[in-house]
C-alpha cells in the first residue's frame, strides 16, 4: 500500500483532467505524476531522510507529497505560523532534511549543516524538467507516509505517525474513485500542515476532482474564488464559515450556485451558524466532518441527509443533531467509555475512543498508544444517543471539577448559545478556594444585542443545576481560535484566572 499507488489510478484514468490550480498555475494528474516522480529522484539525490515543508498552499504541496511516498522518506509540513525560534526547534528534530521553504525562509537555515533548502519555485521547476525516479515505490503499508507534528497546546508538540496504511485505508474506506464529475471542483484553503489538508490533497486525487487552491483565507477571496471558478465542493473550519456567512445576504449567497456540497470541521459548530448557513444556501449539501491527526483523518460525518431531517425536525432531541458530529464511517468503531474505562450508556458524558484500520495513535519516540484490543484513547471528550450520533464535549482535560463534582463545559456552552444575544462563548473552570474550581465565561454578543451577567447567569440557572451557573462572566469582542478553528481554551483560562 502506497498513496503513489493511488495517484497513478488517477493518471491512468483522467490523466489530462486538471488536477491543482494555484492562480494563473495548474497541473494536470498526468503532470502531477511526472512531477512526483522527478522530484522523488531529486528527494533520494538529496539524502536526506525527511522532506519537510514550510509553506502556505501551492502547487509544490502535493507534489512534494506523492514524491516523499515515492521516495520512501516521510513527508513534514510544519506550521509556518510558529514563531522562528519554534519552526527551527521542529526542523531540528528531523534532520537530516530537504526543506522546501519559500525564498524570503531560506536564510534562517543557512547555518544549518544538516538542512538542504530548497524555495518552492525551484523545487517546482526541477520537478517539471528532471526525468523520473526509474525504482517504483515501496509497497510496504508500514512505511511512514507523513509526520504531523501536533499543536503542543500542553507542552512540546508531538510527531504523530501515519503510515502508508492508515492514509490509504481512509482513502479506500471513504473515497469512490473517479467519482468526481468533469466539471467538479473543490476549493482547498485548509492550512497544508493540517490533516485535513493532508487528506484533502488525497481524497480528490482519487476522486478526480479539480483543486482550486487558496493559500490565504478571506470570506470575500473564499466568495470570489467559488464564484468564478465555479467551485461545487469546499471544505471549512466553523470559524471560517462564520465570517462568510456574516458577509453574504441573499444576493451574493445566489452568486454560489455551483456550491452543491459544504465539509466543515475542526471544532465546534454553533447551532446559529449552521442554521442561518442553510437558510442562506438552500441548494447546498452539508457534511459535518469529525476526525483527529492520529486516525488520519474524519472517522464520524453528520451526512446532507441528517442535516436536512434535523433542521426540519420539531423534536428537540432530533434537531439537537444538527450540533452533533453524526456516526461512525463504516470501518470504523467509535465508543464511549466512563471514568472507570468502562463502555458508556447513551447520553452519558465520557472519553471518546476509536478502533479501526486507518487509526495510527502512534507518535515518534512514545511509540503507539492503541490498547490490546486496537482501541485508541483520543482525549476528546464527548456522548453518544440511542442512534449512535456523536456529540463532542471539549477535551477531557477541560472538565471541570466543583466540590467533587464533574462538570462538561461543553454542555453549559450549548446552553448560553441558546440565548437570543449570544453568537460565541467559551467556559473554563478556573481556581477557586471554596469549591477547587469554579465555573467561569466569557461570552461575546451579537451585533445590535445586549445582555447583562446577571441575565446570562439567570438563563443558565432557569435552565440547569444552580453550580453550573457562571461564577465570573466577562464579555469579550472575540474568543481566541487557532488558524484550524480550535478553541484555545488555555488562553480563556488564563485570562478569566486574572
Amino acid at each position: 500500500m502506497n498513496i503513489m499507488m493511488l495517484l497513478e489510478m488517477a493518471a491512468q484514468g483522467f490523466g489530462d483532467r486538471v488536477a491543482f490550480v494555484n492562480e494563473d498555475d495548474s497541473l494536470t494528474y498526468q503532470e502531477l505524476y511526472d512531477a512526483a516522480g522527478a522530484a522523488a529522484a531529486y528527494i533520494r539525490q538529496s539524502g536526506c531522510e525527511y522532506v519537510a515543508m514550510l509553506d502556505v498552499t501551492s502547487l509544490a504541496m502535493p507534489v512534494a507529497l506523492f514524491a516523499s511516498a515515492w521516495a520512501g522518506v516521510p513527508y513534514v509540513p510544519l506550521n509556518y505560523r510558529l514563531t522562528e525560534h519554534e519552526i527551527k526547534g521542529l526542523v531540528e528534530r528531523v534532520e537530516p532534511a530537504l526543506l522546501i521553504t519559500e525564498t524570503d525562509c531560506t536564510r534562517d537555515f543557512s547555518g544549518h549543516e544538516a538542512v538542504q533548502v530548497v524555495t518552492r519555485d525551484a523545487f517546482l521547476t526541477r520537478a517539471r524538467s528532471a526525468k523520473a525516479l526509474e525504482t517504483p515505490w515501496s509497497m510496504d503499508a508500514e512505511d511512514i507516509a507523513v509526520l504531523l507534528f501536533t499543536s503542543g497546546t500542553t507542552g512540546a508538540p508531538k510527531a504523530a505517525v501515519l503510515r502508508q496504511k492508515h492514509l490509504v485505508a481512509y482513502i479506500l474506506g471513504s473515497v469512490e474513485f473517479g467519482g468526481a464529475a468533469l466539471e467538479d471542483a473543490s476549493l482547498g484553503c485548509v492550512p497544508p500542515y493540517h490533516i485535513a489538508g493532508i487528506s484533502a490533497v488525497i481524497s480528490s486525487v482519487y476522486s478526480g476532482r479539480r483543486v482550486v487552491q487558496l493559500a490565504n483565507f478571506t470570506p470575500e477571496k473564499w466568495i470570489e474564488l467559488v464564484a468564478r471558478e465555479r467551485v461545487t465542493n469546499a471544505f471549512v473550519v466553523p470559524t471560517m464559515l462564520a465570517r462568510i456567512i456574516e458577509l453574504l445576504d441573499a444576493d451574493s449567497a445566489a452568486q454560489l450556485s455551483s456550491l452543491r456540497a459544504i465539509a466543515y470541521g475542526g471544532g465546534k459548530m454553533p447551532l446559529a451558524v449552521i442554521e442561518k448557513t442553510i437558510q442562506l444556501l438552500p441548494q447546498t449539501d452539508f457534511t459535518n466532518a469529525y476526525g483527529l491527526t492520529e486516525t488520519s483523518s474524519t472517522i464520524a460525518v453528520l451526512g446532507p441527509q441528517d442535516h436536512r431531517d434535523a433542521a426540519a425536525s420539531d423534536d428537540p432531541a432530533v434537531h439537537r443533531r444538527l450540533v452533533s458530529v453524526g456516526r461512525a464511517l463504516p470501518g470504523v468503531e467509535i465508543q464511549i467509555r466512563d471514568d472507570e474505562g468502562q463502555p458508556a450508556s447513551a447520553g452519558e458524558r465520557g472519553e471518546i475512543y476509536v478502533r479501526g484500520e486507518q487509526v495510527s495513535g502512534e507518535y515518534v519516540g512514545r511509540g503507539s498508544l492503541l490498547d490490546a484490543e486496537g482501541w485508541f484513547p483520543t482525549r476528546d471528550a464527548g456522548s453518544m444517543d440511542e442512534e449512535g450520533y456523536l456529540f463532542l464535549e471539549g477535551r477531557a482535560d477541560d472538565v471541570i471539577i466543583r466540590g467533587g463534582e464533574n462538570m462538561s463545559p461543553g454542555e453549559i456552552e450549548d446552553i448560553l448559545l441558546e440565548h437570543p444575544a449570544v453568537a460565541d462563548v467559551a467556559v473554563v473552570g478556573i481556581p477557586d478556594e471554596q469549591w477547587g474550581e469554579a465555573v467561569a465565561a466569557a461570552v461575546v454578543l451579537k451585533a445590535e444585542h445586549s445582555a447583562g451577567a446577571a441575565e446570562l447567569q439567570a438563563w443558565v440557572r432557569d435552565r440547569m443545576r444552580s453550580s453550573r451557573v457562571p461564577q465570573s462572566l466577562e464579555f469579550w469582542d472575540e474568543l481566541p481560535y487557532n488558524e484550524t478553528g480550535k478553541l484555545l481554551r488555555r488562553i480563556v483560562k488564563e485570562k478569566l484566572s486574572t
